[in-house]
């Protein structure tokens, strides 16, 4: 016989950190992931460091700590994350090591993306044309919207099929008296 799952009272289905909903049922690590701009290895560090097991489901975990995470990744990421783990380094407008999550990350590279199109550097100019921006090669490769391959024209039915009933010739247009 199949088990059923018996619904925990102690669990929260859906945690809300960073603009985002996510599922309680998960692993902490794994459910931490599915924020945009905090990937497996940022979620580690982030438990590793709250000293939270990453096998516990993020919706048993209480809501002090919850708490503390989202105070974690939304203020105090300089004393938690190394300097590599970071997604928005040398921040052009503060000079300052920052970590992005959520929309704020989307407009944020947005912004990078227009600012390279203004001051018209290289890759500005491939990401207007839509072209490959990071050295890769674009001889084979990366081909969008085009037909691949050389089509060949039909030249007549095929075997066994039947062959299309001719049309009767038109008779040619009479030309206008003078």
């Amino acid at each position: 016989m199949a088990e059923q799952k018996v619904k925990n009272e102690n669990i929260k289905y859906i945690v809300r950190l960073a603009n985002t909903n996510l599922d309680g049922t998960r692993q902490a690590v794994y459910a931490l992931s599915n924020i945009k701009g905090i990937g497996y290895r940022t979620a580690e560090i982030l438990l590793k460091k709250m000293k939270i097991p990453m096998n516990t489901k993020l919706g048993e975990i209480d809501d002090s700590k919850i708490e503390e995470i989202k105070e974690l990744i939304d203020k105090r990421y300089n004393e938690i994350y190394p300097t590599w783990t970071l997604n928005h380094q040398k921040d052009i407008q503060t000079g300052e090591n920052l970590l992005k999550v959520g929309p704020d990350l989307g407009v944020a590279l947005q912004d990078d993306v227009n600012r390279m199109k203004r001051t018209r550097s290289y890759k500005g100019t491939r990401h207007e044309r839509g072209k490959k921006v990071r050295g890769q090669r674009t001889r084979s490769n990366g081909r969008k919207g085009l037909a691949v391959g050389v089509i060949k024209k039909r030249e007549g039915p095929a075997e066994g099929a039947p062959a299309p009933s001719a049309a009767p010739a038109a008779a040619p247009a009479e030309e206008p008296k003078k």
